[in-house]
C-alpha cells in the first residue's frame, strides 16, 4: 500500500500510500504546485513562496496523524485522507482575494464548484479508478457519512489548520510554533464528532487550555503580521481589479481554473496589454509599486456604520466601483489608481468555537468559557477589520486631497493618521 515518501521541511517525512501518489500525479494536483499558499504575501516576506501543492500534503499527513492518535487505522479510511489532501483542489490563483475579500467569484469549496472539477480529466479518472470518486464528492462537499470524516482537516482546529499555522510561519521566517501534543488532544464524541479533551481525573487540565490559548495566540500573530498586513492587501486588491477588468472584456472563473499564479499574470499581461486598467496594474506589480494607503476606516466607527460599509462597498461591486469612479473624477485620477477595499464584517477567530469537553458528559464550545486571554484575543482579531482607499504610488502628490475626497464622500474623518502614530491603539 506504501507509494512513496516526501522530503516536507516542516513535517519531516510524508508518506502516502500507491492510491493518493497517482492522485497526486495527476495534473489538476500538480496545478497546485504553482498556486502560493498567502498570494502576494511574498512581496513583503520574501520566503513566504510555498504553495497549495505543500500544504495540501501536510494537510493530508496530519490527518493521518490525527486518525493514529484516535485508535484508527489511515489506510482504512483512504476516502479522509483522499479528500485531505485534495480539500483546496478547486482554489483559484489568490483565490482568497478573488472569493473572500472582493467577492468576485464564489467561493472555492461551493459544492457545485466541487462537483463541476473533481470528476474532470486525469484526477477524475484516478478517482473513479480508486472507487473514491463519490466518498470524495460526499466528504467535500458537505455530506460525510460520519461528521469526522470533514471536520477533522475542515473543522475549527483541524489538521488544516494546524498545517498552515506552522507552515506560513515557518517560510514567513517569523519564529513562532505551537507544540505538536494537541493532536493527543482530539477525542470522538458518541455523535461522531471530534473535540478537545481537557478534562482528566474529573479537573480541568490547565496546560490543555494553555495550549489551545497558545494556538488562537499565533493564528492571531499571523493574521496580524501576514494575512491582513496592508501591502498584502494593497497587492492583492490590484489583482482583483485587474481580474474585474478581465471579466468586462469576456474572462469567465473557467479562465482562471487551469492557471497558477504566474499563468494568470502572464495571460493577464499579454492578452489584455491594451485594457489600460489591467495594464497599469500589472504592470506596476511586475515592478513592485504597489498602491499605497490614502484613507482608511477602522472598527472606531461602530458596529452599525461598519455594517453599512460592508453591505455597500464589500457586498456590491457595483457600488464600490461607483464610489471609486466618483473620488477618481473628483480627485483627476485614472481608472485603476485608486482602489477600494472592504473586508467581510465578521473578521472572527473561528477557532474560538472549538468543541471542548470541560465537565463530564458536557462538549461546548471554548468561547463559552470565562478566559479573559481568549476575550482578547478575539477583540483583537477584530480590530483587524480595515476600509481601505490605495492610490497608485505615482500620484503620491495627491495623497491629502484624496483622503478630503474620501472624508467627505464616506462621511468619516482619515483614522490612517492615528493609526500610523500609535494612538489608535492607544483609544481602544
Amino acid at each position: 500500500m506504501i507509494g512513496k515518501t516526501f522530503r516536507d521541511p516542516v513535517h519531516g517525512d510524508i508518506t502516502l500510500p500507491r492510491p493518493l501518489v497517482e492522485i497526486c500525479d495527476t495534473p489538476e494536483v500538480q496545478r497546485m504546485r504553482g498556486i502560493k499558499m498567502l498570494g502576494t504575501a511574498s512581496l513583503v516576506y520574501p520566503g513566504a513562496t510555498h504553495t497549495r501543492f505543500e500544504h495540501s500534503l501536510g494537510t493530508c499527513h496530519l490527518t493521518g496523524r490525527l486518525m493514529e492518535n484516535l485508535g484508527m487505522d489511515p489506510h482504512d479510511h483512504l476516502d479522509v485522507l483522499a479528500s485531505a489532501l485534495l480539500h483546496d483542489i478547486t482554489h483559484i490563483p489568490f483565490g482568497h482575494t478573488l472569493e473572500d475579500e472582493r467577492r468576485v467569484f464564489q467561493r472555492h469549496d461551493a459544492p457545485e464548484r466541487l462537483r463541476h472539477f473533481l470528476p474532470r480529466g486525469g484526477l477524475g479518472q484516478k478517482l473513479k479508478a480508486h472507487k473514491l470518486l463519490d466518498p470524495v464528492l460526499a466528504i467535500l462537499g458537505g455530506t460525510p457519512d460520519k461528521a469526522w470524516h470533514s471536520e477533522i482537516f475542515s473543522g475549527t482546529v483541524c489538521a488544516d489548520l494546524l498545517d498552515y499555522l506552522r507552515r506560513d510561519a515557518y517560510f514567513c521566517g517569523l519564529p513562532q510554533s505551537y507544540d505538536m501534543r494537541i493532536l493527543s488532544m482530539f477525542r470522538l464524541s458518541e455523535d461522531g464528532r471530534l473535540f478537545l479533551e481537557a478534562l482528566k481525573d474529573g479537573l480541568v487540565r490547565q496546560d490543555v487550555l494553555s495550549e489551545v490559548v497558545n494556538l488562537l495566540r499565533l493564528r492571531y500573530f499571523l493574521s496580524e503580521r501576514v494575512y491582513f498586513h496592508h501591502t498584502k492587501t494593497a497587492s492583492g486588491a490590484m489583482i482583483s481589479r485587474a481580474v474585474e477588468a478581465a471579466l468586462e472584456h469576456g474572462w469567465q472563473l473557467r479562465d482562471l481554473e487551469a492557471c497558477g499564479d504566474e499563468v494568470l499574470l502572464h495571460r493577464l499581461q499579454h492578452e489584455l496589454a491594451e485594457d489600460p486598467i489591467v495594464s497599469l496594474l500589472i504592470g506596476q506589480l511586475r515592478s513592485h509599486q504597489i498602491h499605497k494607503r490614502a484613507y482608511v476606516i477602522t472598527r472606531r466607527v461602530g458596529e452599525e456604520r461598519r455594517r453599512d460599509l460592508v453591505e455597500n462597498y464589500h457586498k456590491d461591486a457595483a457600488h464600490r466601483r461607483q464610489a471609486e469612479l466618483e473620488i477618481s473624477k473628483r480627485c483627476r485620477l485614472k481608472p485603476g489608481e485608486l482602489i477600494l477595499y472592504c473586508p467581510a464584517f465578521g473578521m472572527q477567530l473561528k477557532e474560538a468555537d472549538m468543541r471542548v469537553r470541560l465537565r463530564e458528559r458536557e462538549i461546548g464550545p471554548l468561547s463559552s468559557v470565562a478566559l479573559p486571554e481568549l476575550h482578547i484575543l478575539r477583540e483583537r482579531h477584530q480590530d483587524l477589520w480595515k476600509f481601505y482607499a490605495f492610490l497608485a504610488p505615482q500620484c503620491s502628490a495627491k495623497l491629502a486631497k484624496v483622503s478630503q475626497a474620501c472624508e467627505e464622500y464616506f462621511r468619516e474623518p482619515n483614522h490612517l493618521p492615528a493609526l500610523q502614530g500609535g494612538q489608535l491603539f492607544l483609544d481602544l
